[in-house]
Protein backbone atom coordinates (compact mmCIF):
# COMPACT_ATOMS: atom_id res chain seq x y z
CA UNK A 1 0.00 0.00 0.00
CA UNK A 2 1.64 3.51 -1.21
CA UNK A 3 2.49 5.67 1.94
CA UNK A 4 -0.17 8.39 2.26
CA UNK A 5 2.30 11.18 3.74
CA UNK A 6 5.74 11.67 5.08
CA UNK A 7 9.40 11.17 3.32
CA UNK A 8 7.64 7.82 1.32
CA UNK A 9 4.45 9.55 0.29
CA UNK A 10 3.47 7.70 -2.98
CA UNK A 11 5.69 5.12 -2.41
CA UNK A 12 4.37 1.81 -2.20
CA UNK A 13 5.86 -0.08 1.40
CA UNK A 14 5.70 -3.20 0.97
CA UNK A 15 7.88 -2.91 -2.37
CA UNK A 16 10.11 -0.83 -1.18
CA UNK A 17 10.89 -3.09 1.94
CA UNK A 18 11.27 -5.61 -0.18
CA UNK A 19 13.48 -4.35 -2.71
CA UNK A 20 15.84 -2.95 0.08
CA UNK A 21 15.53 -6.41 1.57
CA UNK A 22 16.94 -7.80 -1.87
CA UNK A 23 19.48 -5.15 -1.62
CA UNK A 24 20.82 -5.71 1.84
CA UNK A 25 20.74 -9.71 1.01
CA UNK A 26 22.90 -9.44 -2.18
CA UNK A 27 25.24 -7.25 0.70
CA UNK A 28 25.67 -10.19 2.76
CA UNK A 29 23.71 -8.85 5.77
CA UNK A 30 21.65 -11.48 7.17
CA UNK A 31 17.82 -10.00 6.81
CA UNK A 32 15.06 -12.72 7.08
CA UNK A 33 10.88 -12.77 6.47
CA UNK A 34 10.50 -11.42 10.14
CA UNK A 35 12.46 -8.27 9.82
CA UNK A 36 11.04 -7.10 6.09
CA UNK A 37 7.15 -7.68 7.70
CA UNK A 38 8.47 -5.70 10.98
CA UNK A 39 9.76 -2.91 9.22
CA UNK A 40 6.98 -2.78 6.71
CA UNK A 41 4.49 -2.52 10.12
CA UNK A 42 6.70 -0.03 11.42
CA UNK A 43 6.61 2.17 8.29
CA UNK A 44 2.59 2.05 8.70
CA UNK A 45 3.03 2.74 12.41
CA UNK A 46 5.26 5.57 12.56
CA UNK A 47 5.47 7.10 8.76
CA UNK A 48 9.20 8.45 8.78
CA UNK A 49 9.38 12.71 8.15
CA UNK A 50 12.94 12.38 7.63
CA UNK A 51 15.71 9.96 6.43
CA UNK A 52 17.36 9.92 9.68
CA UNK A 53 13.92 8.51 10.91
CA UNK A 54 14.00 6.26 7.77
CA UNK A 55 17.92 4.90 8.66
CA UNK A 56 16.86 3.94 12.77
CA UNK A 57 13.34 2.44 11.39
CA UNK A 58 15.39 0.30 8.74
CA UNK A 59 18.53 -0.56 11.30
CA UNK A 60 16.28 -1.82 14.18
CA UNK A 61 14.15 -4.01 12.64
CA UNK A 62 16.69 -5.35 10.02
CA UNK A 63 19.87 -5.58 11.51
CA UNK A 64 20.52 -8.46 14.52
CA UNK A 65 24.41 -8.42 14.10
CA UNK A 66 26.79 -5.76 14.74
CA UNK A 67 28.89 -6.89 11.90
CA UNK A 68 25.83 -6.28 9.52
CA UNK A 69 26.25 -2.45 10.32
CA UNK A 70 29.05 -1.60 8.10
CA UNK A 71 27.54 -3.18 4.84
CA UNK A 72 23.70 -1.83 6.21
CA UNK A 73 25.40 1.57 6.00
CA UNK A 74 27.08 1.38 2.97
CA UNK A 75 23.56 -0.02 0.85
CA UNK A 76 21.56 2.50 3.03
CA UNK A 77 23.83 5.48 2.01
CA UNK A 78 24.26 4.37 -1.64
CA UNK A 79 27.81 3.92 -1.56
CA UNK A 80 28.33 7.74 -2.13
CA UNK A 81 27.43 9.60 1.21
CA UNK A 82 28.46 9.38 4.58
CA UNK A 83 26.11 8.84 7.62
CA UNK A 84 26.36 12.11 8.44
CA UNK A 85 25.10 12.87 4.95
CA UNK A 86 22.35 10.84 5.42
CA UNK A 87 20.83 11.85 8.52
CA UNK A 88 21.58 15.85 7.40
CA UNK A 89 18.92 15.19 4.42
CA UNK A 90 16.52 18.42 4.63
CA UNK A 91 14.88 18.02 1.16
CA UNK A 92 13.66 13.82 1.03
CA UNK A 93 12.94 14.44 -2.45
CA UNK A 94 15.91 15.57 -3.75
CA UNK A 95 17.59 13.24 -1.76
CA UNK A 96 15.01 10.28 -3.60
CA UNK A 97 16.02 11.68 -7.17
CA UNK A 98 19.54 11.19 -6.57
CA UNK A 99 19.33 7.62 -5.32
CA UNK A 100 16.65 6.74 -8.15
CA UNK A 101 18.79 8.19 -10.87
CA UNK A 102 22.96 7.40 -9.95
CA UNK A 103 22.20 4.50 -7.10
CA UNK A 104 19.58 2.41 -8.72
CA UNK A 105 21.43 1.87 -11.68
CA UNK A 106 24.36 0.12 -9.91
CA UNK A 107 21.99 -1.62 -7.71
CA UNK A 108 22.60 0.18 -4.38
CA UNK A 109 21.39 3.04 -2.34
CA UNK A 110 17.67 3.06 -1.29
CA UNK A 111 15.23 2.05 -4.15
CA UNK A 112 12.97 4.90 -3.39
CA UNK A 113 10.45 4.14 -6.75
CA UNK A 114 11.16 0.43 -6.98
CA UNK A 115 8.62 -2.37 -7.84
CA UNK A 116 8.61 -6.03 -7.95
CA UNK A 117 9.62 -6.80 -11.59
CA UNK A 118 7.16 -6.94 -13.81
CA UNK A 119 7.67 -9.09 -17.01
CA UNK A 120 5.98 -10.15 -20.36
CA UNK A 121 6.05 -13.85 -21.44
CA UNK A 122 8.43 -12.72 -23.98
CA UNK A 123 10.60 -9.75 -24.73
CA UNK A 124 8.78 -8.36 -27.80
CA UNK A 125 5.24 -9.15 -25.93
CA UNK A 126 3.19 -6.76 -26.59
CA UNK A 127 0.02 -7.98 -24.57
CA UNK A 128 -1.03 -7.76 -20.66
CA UNK A 129 2.18 -7.49 -18.20
CA UNK A 130 2.27 -10.29 -15.84
CA UNK A 131 3.97 -10.42 -11.94
CA UNK A 132 6.12 -13.52 -12.18
CA UNK A 133 5.26 -16.48 -10.08
CA UNK A 134 7.81 -17.31 -7.01
CA UNK A 135 9.39 -20.75 -8.13
CA UNK A 136 12.82 -22.40 -7.48
CA UNK A 137 15.10 -22.23 -10.38
CA UNK A 138 14.40 -25.59 -11.65
CA UNK A 139 10.86 -25.79 -11.70
CA UNK A 140 10.60 -22.04 -13.20
CA UNK A 141 13.16 -23.08 -15.90
CA UNK A 142 10.90 -26.25 -16.69
CA UNK A 143 7.69 -25.12 -16.38
CA UNK A 144 7.60 -23.18 -20.01
CA UNK A 145 9.16 -26.39 -21.79
CA UNK A 146 7.63 -27.49 -24.40
CA UNK A 147 5.76 -31.04 -23.25
CA UNK A 148 8.10 -33.12 -26.09
CA UNK A 149 11.31 -32.12 -24.08
CA UNK A 150 10.43 -33.16 -20.48
CA UNK A 151 11.75 -36.45 -19.29
CA UNK A 152 9.82 -38.26 -16.88
CA UNK A 153 12.09 -37.36 -13.74
CA UNK A 154 10.88 -33.34 -14.68
CA UNK A 155 7.08 -34.18 -15.37
CA UNK A 156 6.58 -35.79 -12.12
CA UNK A 157 8.15 -32.62 -10.52
CA UNK A 158 6.22 -29.99 -12.54
CA UNK A 159 3.14 -32.66 -11.73
CA UNK A 160 3.33 -32.37 -7.93
CA UNK A 161 3.66 -28.16 -8.34
CA UNK A 162 0.61 -28.68 -10.50
CA UNK A 163 -1.32 -30.68 -8.16
CA UNK A 164 -0.79 -27.39 -5.77
CA UNK A 165 -3.24 -25.18 -7.71
CA UNK A 166 -5.87 -28.32 -7.70
CA UNK A 167 -5.91 -28.05 -4.00
CA UNK A 168 -8.02 -24.85 -4.16
CA UNK A 169 -10.79 -26.50 -6.60
CA UNK A 170 -14.22 -24.67 -5.96
CA UNK A 171 -16.65 -26.48 -4.58
CA UNK A 172 -20.31 -26.71 -4.48
CA UNK A 173 -23.74 -26.56 -1.96
CA UNK A 174 -24.89 -29.80 -1.30
CA UNK A 175 -28.65 -30.40 -0.05
CA UNK A 176 -27.42 -32.05 3.32
CA UNK A 177 -27.15 -30.98 6.17
CA UNK A 178 -24.24 -30.59 8.60
CA UNK A 179 -24.21 -29.74 12.49
CA UNK A 180 -21.95 -26.65 12.95
CA UNK A 181 -22.10 -23.58 15.25
CA UNK A 182 -21.82 -21.29 12.90
CA UNK A 183 -24.66 -22.58 10.66
CA UNK A 184 -27.26 -20.01 9.80
CA UNK A 185 -30.36 -22.39 10.09
CA UNK A 186 -31.73 -24.45 13.29
CA UNK A 187 -32.35 -28.20 12.84
CA UNK A 188 -35.73 -28.88 14.56
CA UNK A 189 -35.41 -32.46 14.62
CA UNK A 190 -32.45 -32.63 17.16
CA UNK A 191 -33.16 -29.22 18.67
CA UNK A 192 -36.99 -30.54 19.95
CA UNK A 193 -34.80 -34.04 20.63
CA UNK A 194 -32.50 -31.73 22.99
CA UNK A 195 -35.41 -30.09 24.58
CA UNK A 196 -36.51 -33.05 26.46
CA UNK A 197 -33.66 -32.74 28.62
CA UNK A 198 -34.74 -29.45 29.25
CA UNK A 199 -38.47 -29.50 29.95
CA UNK A 200 -39.39 -29.48 26.53
CA UNK A 201 -37.92 -25.29 26.70
CA UNK A 202 -35.06 -25.44 23.79
CA UNK A 203 -32.01 -23.98 25.39
CA UNK A 204 -30.06 -25.76 23.49
CA UNK A 205 -30.43 -24.79 19.56
CA UNK A 206 -28.70 -27.05 17.43
CA UNK A 207 -27.17 -24.45 14.13
CA UNK A 208 -26.77 -26.51 10.87
CA UNK A 209 -25.25 -25.62 7.24
CA UNK A 210 -25.12 -27.52 3.87
CA UNK A 211 -22.20 -29.38 3.61
CA UNK A 212 -20.17 -28.36 0.36
CA UNK A 213 -18.45 -30.83 -2.01
CA UNK A 214 -15.93 -30.00 -4.81
CA UNK A 215 -17.78 -29.45 -8.02
CA UNK A 216 -17.77 -32.40 -10.32
CA UNK A 217 -15.26 -32.07 -13.55
CA UNK A 218 -15.58 -34.46 -16.66
CA UNK A 219 -12.33 -34.23 -18.71
CA UNK A 220 -12.71 -35.09 -22.85
CA UNK A 221 -8.81 -35.79 -23.87
CA UNK A 222 -8.24 -36.02 -27.21
CA UNK A 223 -5.80 -39.05 -28.22
CA UNK A 224 -5.39 -38.86 -31.60
CA UNK A 225 -1.86 -38.15 -33.34
CA UNK A 226 -1.83 -34.88 -33.41
CA UNK A 227 -1.95 -34.80 -29.32
CA UNK A 228 0.77 -37.19 -28.71
CA UNK A 229 2.96 -34.96 -27.42
CA UNK A 230 0.59 -33.46 -24.88
CA UNK A 231 -0.89 -36.43 -23.32
CA UNK A 232 2.20 -37.23 -20.57
CA UNK A 233 1.10 -33.67 -19.20
CA UNK A 234 -2.36 -34.25 -19.52
CA UNK A 235 -2.48 -37.54 -18.00
CA UNK A 236 -0.58 -35.60 -15.23
CA UNK A 237 -3.40 -32.86 -15.24
CA UNK A 238 -6.66 -35.83 -15.12
CA UNK A 239 -4.72 -37.62 -12.30
CA UNK A 240 -4.95 -34.64 -9.96
CA UNK A 241 -8.26 -33.78 -10.91
CA UNK A 242 -9.63 -37.49 -10.26
CA UNK A 243 -7.71 -37.26 -7.02
CA UNK A 244 -8.75 -34.06 -5.41
CA UNK A 245 -12.46 -33.46 -7.50
CA UNK A 246 -13.41 -36.97 -8.37
CA UNK A 247 -12.79 -36.39 -12.00
CA UNK A 248 -14.29 -38.22 -14.89
CA UNK A 249 -12.37 -38.58 -17.35
CA UNK A 250 -12.85 -40.10 -20.86
CA UNK A 251 -10.08 -40.33 -24.31
CA UNK A 252 -11.39 -39.97 -27.56
CA UNK A 253 -9.85 -40.37 -31.11
CA UNK A 254 -12.24 -41.39 -33.39
CA UNK A 255 -14.53 -43.14 -30.72
CA UNK A 256 -14.82 -42.51 -26.68
CA UNK A 257 -13.31 -44.71 -24.32
CA UNK A 258 -13.55 -44.17 -20.50
CA UNK A 259 -9.96 -43.12 -19.01
CA UNK A 260 -7.03 -42.80 -20.50
CA UNK A 261 -5.35 -46.35 -19.25
CA UNK A 262 -6.43 -48.62 -22.48
CA UNK A 263 -7.75 -46.47 -25.81
CA UNK A 264 -8.12 -48.94 -28.69
CA UNK A 265 -7.80 -46.09 -31.08
CA UNK A 266 -4.54 -43.85 -29.18
CA UNK A 267 -2.81 -41.83 -31.82
CA UNK A 268 -5.63 -42.63 -34.98
CA UNK A 269 -7.58 -39.78 -36.75
CA UNK A 270 -10.24 -37.40 -34.81
CA UNK A 271 -13.88 -37.34 -34.73
CA UNK A 272 -14.39 -34.65 -32.09
CA UNK A 273 -18.12 -33.95 -32.95
CA UNK A 274 -18.96 -37.63 -32.42
CA UNK A 275 -16.78 -38.30 -29.50
CA UNK A 276 -19.21 -35.01 -27.48
CA UNK A 277 -22.33 -36.09 -29.10
CA UNK A 278 -21.72 -39.59 -27.51
CA UNK A 279 -20.57 -38.19 -24.39
CA UNK A 280 -24.14 -35.69 -23.71
CA UNK A 281 -26.22 -38.82 -25.47
CA UNK A 282 -24.52 -41.44 -22.58
CA UNK A 283 -23.60 -39.69 -19.67
CA UNK A 284 -26.08 -36.60 -19.85
CA UNK A 285 -26.53 -37.33 -15.71
CA UNK A 286 -23.25 -37.19 -14.79
CA UNK A 287 -22.50 -33.72 -16.61
CA UNK A 288 -25.18 -31.94 -14.87
CA UNK A 289 -23.52 -29.23 -12.56
CA UNK A 290 -19.67 -30.33 -13.45
CA UNK A 291 -17.33 -28.46 -14.97
CA UNK A 292 -16.24 -29.85 -18.59
CA UNK A 293 -12.78 -29.58 -19.75
CA UNK A 294 -12.29 -30.49 -23.41
CA UNK A 295 -8.21 -31.14 -24.26
CA UNK A 296 -7.78 -31.19 -27.83
CA UNK A 297 -6.18 -29.05 -30.75
CA UNK A 298 -9.23 -28.85 -32.95
CA UNK A 299 -8.84 -31.00 -35.56
CA UNK A 300 -11.89 -32.73 -36.65
CA UNK A 301 -12.40 -34.87 -39.27
CA UNK A 302 -15.98 -33.99 -38.47
CA UNK A 303 -18.05 -31.26 -40.33
CA UNK A 304 -18.16 -28.22 -38.64
CA UNK A 305 -21.78 -28.26 -38.13
CA UNK A 306 -22.25 -31.31 -36.08
CA UNK A 307 -19.54 -29.94 -33.77
CA UNK A 308 -21.75 -26.36 -33.44
CA UNK A 309 -24.75 -28.46 -32.59
CA UNK A 310 -23.17 -30.93 -30.07
CA UNK A 311 -21.67 -28.13 -28.29
CA UNK A 312 -24.76 -26.53 -27.90
CA UNK A 313 -26.43 -29.67 -26.13
CA UNK A 314 -23.26 -30.18 -24.13
CA UNK A 315 -23.40 -26.41 -23.05
CA UNK A 316 -26.63 -26.63 -22.23
CA UNK A 317 -25.55 -29.79 -19.42
CA UNK A 318 -22.91 -28.24 -18.00
CA UNK A 319 -21.83 -25.75 -15.75
CA UNK A 320 -19.01 -24.48 -17.62
CA UNK A 321 -17.33 -25.46 -20.47
CA UNK A 322 -13.57 -25.07 -21.46
CA UNK A 323 -11.28 -26.09 -23.85
CA UNK A 324 -7.21 -26.58 -23.54
CA UNK A 325 -5.73 -25.86 -26.86
CA UNK A 326 -2.39 -26.32 -26.74
CA UNK A 327 -1.97 -24.67 -29.83
CA UNK A 328 -3.62 -21.27 -28.07
CA UNK A 329 -0.93 -20.48 -26.45
CA UNK A 330 0.98 -19.36 -29.74
CA UNK A 331 0.54 -15.55 -30.28
CA UNK A 332 -0.91 -15.43 -34.40
CA UNK A 333 -3.97 -18.24 -33.08
CA UNK A 334 -7.59 -17.08 -33.67
CA UNK A 335 -10.32 -19.94 -33.16
CA UNK A 336 -11.69 -18.66 -36.41
CA UNK A 337 -11.12 -21.74 -38.38
CA UNK A 338 -13.22 -24.79 -39.10
CA UNK A 339 -13.82 -26.89 -35.87
CA UNK A 340 -12.85 -24.68 -33.53
CA UNK A 341 -14.79 -21.25 -34.84
CA UNK A 342 -17.84 -23.53 -34.67
CA UNK A 343 -16.86 -24.59 -31.05
CA UNK A 344 -15.50 -21.59 -29.90
CA UNK A 345 -19.49 -19.63 -29.07
CA UNK A 346 -20.74 -22.62 -26.84
CA UNK A 347 -17.13 -22.46 -24.40
CA UNK A 348 -16.88 -20.36 -21.86
CA UNK A 349 -13.42 -19.77 -21.85
CA UNK A 350 -10.28 -21.24 -24.15
CA UNK A 351 -7.55 -21.20 -22.65
CA UNK A 352 -3.86 -22.21 -23.80
CA UNK A 353 -2.00 -25.76 -22.85
CA UNK A 354 1.21 -25.82 -24.06
CA UNK A 355 3.20 -25.71 -20.85
CA UNK A 356 2.55 -26.62 -17.44
CA UNK A 357 3.09 -22.92 -16.32
CA UNK A 358 -0.46 -22.49 -18.43
CA UNK A 359 -1.89 -25.46 -17.55
CA UNK A 360 -1.54 -24.28 -13.95
CA UNK A 361 -2.61 -20.76 -14.79
CA UNK A 362 -6.03 -22.77 -16.58
CA UNK A 363 -6.56 -24.72 -13.42
CA UNK A 364 -6.49 -21.40 -11.54
CA UNK A 365 -8.32 -19.42 -13.80
CA UNK A 366 -11.31 -22.62 -13.66
CA UNK A 367 -10.83 -22.60 -9.48
CA UNK A 368 -11.07 -18.39 -9.51
CA UNK A 369 -14.29 -18.53 -11.86
CA UNK A 370 -16.03 -21.53 -10.17
CA UNK A 371 -15.52 -20.66 -6.78
CA UNK A 372 -18.04 -19.05 -3.73
CA UNK A 373 -19.56 -16.14 -4.78
CA UNK A 374 -18.48 -16.64 -8.54
CA UNK A 375 -20.70 -15.89 -11.18
CA UNK A 376 -20.40 -18.85 -12.83
CA UNK A 377 -21.36 -18.06 -16.48
CA UNK A 378 -19.48 -15.65 -18.49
Amino acid sequence: MPAASGLLRGIDRAAFAVALTERLRRAGVSVGLTGTDDFVRALSVSPPRSTAELYWIARITFLKRREDIVAFETIFAGGNHTLSEISGHSNPKRAAAGSTTDDAQDGGGLPWATLPPVVGAAEDDAGELTVPQLLPSALDRLADRPFEELDPDELAALGAWLREAIRDWPSRRTRRQATDPAGHRIAVRPTIARARRTGWEPIHLVHVKPVRKPRRVVVLCDVSQSMQAQLPAYRILTTALEEVADAATFAFATRLSRGLADVPDRFGGTRIATNVRALVRDHGDLLRGAVVMIASDGWDSDPPAELAAAMARLRRRAYRVIWLNPRAGAESFQPTVAAMAAAFPHCDELLPADTFRSLRAAVSSIASRGSRGGTGRR
